[in-house]
């Protein structure tokens, strides 16, 4: 492929991004859903709640101030109404007409958290035959044990607490047992897990999303994300998909980048928890 070819270039990357990953293709996993004009509400096992969109036009009308303001209104309170519902991921994207989001979204008690870049690009630019160091084996995880053990390491890496570990470690159990539309991968040094991350082929699109990739910190700089990412890719193909996207922090953007994936714009999550009243 050459840097002209024009099915890689950004606008066309982030069209088919639009298009095939956005809204319904998010909330495959969800235990339910409900439409709330162009939101998409999510709930999830463990008590989770995702919102979603392709765009924020209201009946064919451009997104205005107030209009979101209403959306994020409406959105909490269909959640509020939910007391198993404990926290709530808004994920922004940073091409969107949006005005006023931001500031309507910290007004209702949404915290954001880190930017991350969307990264997309052909699989084959990933699926690379990477020599790993010696010791490391990369292999998929599939038993109770090793999903449980992989999660730790990322949460511990990532600084999450130990109860959103634990929920997230059930949530994903659940998922590999109720679903087929998600691998887990990681790399092993002397029967530890030094770096893992998923593979999520999206049905009925020409993508597969790599997630949750981490790396212990002393282990960093030896290839070993780069190879579990070759793995991942390797699948990906294996599945009949064609792209690979990614919501990249800092750390992971620029060994993407040097497999030639292009950044196609900026996701922002924005997090609410629900207060304990005493």
């Amino acid at each position: 492929m050459t840097d002209t070819d024009t099915d890689t270039d950004t606008a066309t990357l982030l069209a088919a991004y639009d298009a095939q990953l956005r809204r319904d293709a998010e909330v495959l996993s969800a235990i339910r859903t409900t439409e709330l004009g162009p939101l998409l509400l999510a709930e999830y096992l463990g008590g989770r709640g995702f919102i979603t969109y392709r765009s924020l036009e209201v009946d064919g009308e451009p997104a205005t101030e107030d209009s979101i303001r209403d959306l994020v209104t409406g959105a909490l309170e269909h959640y509020a109404a939910r007391p198993e519902i404990k926290r709530i991921e808004w994920k922004t994207r940073g091409h969107d007409h949006a005005p006023g989001l931001h500031d309507a979204l910290v007004a209702a008690g949404f915290t954001p958290d880190e930017p991350e870049s969307v990264m997309v690009g052909d699989a084959s630019l990933l699926a690379l035959d990477l020599a790993l160091p010696e010791g490391v084996t990369v292999r998929r995880v599939t038993d109770e044990a090793d999903v449980r053990a992989m999660v730790a390491m990322q949460s511990e890496v990532f600084g999450d607490d130990a109860e959103d570990a634990a929920e997230m470690a059930e949530a994903l159990l659940h998922r590999l047992r109720t679903r087929d539309d998600m691998e887990m991968w990681a790399a092993e040094e002397g029967g530890v897990i030094v770096s893992a991350g998923r593979l999520e082929p999206v049905e009925g699109s020409d993508f597969a999303g790599i997630w949750g990739g981490a790396t212990r910190p002393e282990h960093r700089g030896r290839g070993i994300y780069r190879a579990l990412t070759a793995a991942r890719a390797r699948s990906a193909i294996d599945h009949g998909k064609r792209w690979i996207n990614s919501d990249s922090t800092e750390f992971s953007r620029p060994i993407l980048e040097r497999s030639g994936l292009v950044r196609v714009t900026s996701t922002t999550p924005y997090e609410w928890k629900r207060r304990h009243d005493h």
